[in-house]
């Protein structure tokens, strides 16, 4: 690589919440650069956590935090190429990715959900991750399960 990285910019905090973790969460939501949409449907979500939450003593804001937490991934595995045989290598996740693909999860298994609009998706999704079940939970054993079972091949790491 000739050029540096980049710079990272810094993320301007949400408007409701003053968290620049909201706003990122709300970009990974957001369709055709329609942000103010995408932070209404995440407000609307996070209503509705309020109304449903069975712990009276954390925010909605605090439950999202944990169930992202709960999706987030420690190890995943990396295709490599060793003598014409292609391994695959668990290895851990850098924080920055390991956010990202939390977030991902989160909003990909919340779309796919069977609720009628998509606050109600995304808050049963988030919901579900907060007690440690649904889909994005399911996909981070998932991928935790496939690095315990590939950790053989973890003295080939990068």
């Amino acid at each position: 690589m000739r050029k540096g990285k980049p710079k990272k910019r810094p993320l301007a905090p949400d408007p409701k919440f003053n968290d620049p973790l909201v706003t990122r969460f709300v970009n990974n939501i957001m369709w055709e650069g329609k942000k103010s949409l995408a932070f209404r449907l995440f407000y609307e979500a996070l209503d509705i956590v309020e109304q449903k939450k069975e712990d009276e003593s954390k925010s909605a804001l605090e439950i999202w935090k944990d169930a992202l937490a709960n999706v987030m991934p420690h190890v995943e595995v990396r295709s490599r190429r060793i003598g014409g045989a292609t391994f695959q290598i668990p290895t851990p996740v850098r924080p920055d990715r390991k956010i990202s693909l939390g977030m991902k999860w989160l909003i990909k298994y919340a779309r796919a959900r069977n609720e009628k609009t998509f606050p109600q998706k995304l808050a049963a999704e988030i919901l579900a991750a907060y007690k440690e079940e649904g889909a994005a939970v399911k996909k981070r054993n998932d991928t935790h399960r496939m690095a315990e079972a590939n950790k053989a091949f973890s003295h080939f790491r990068f």
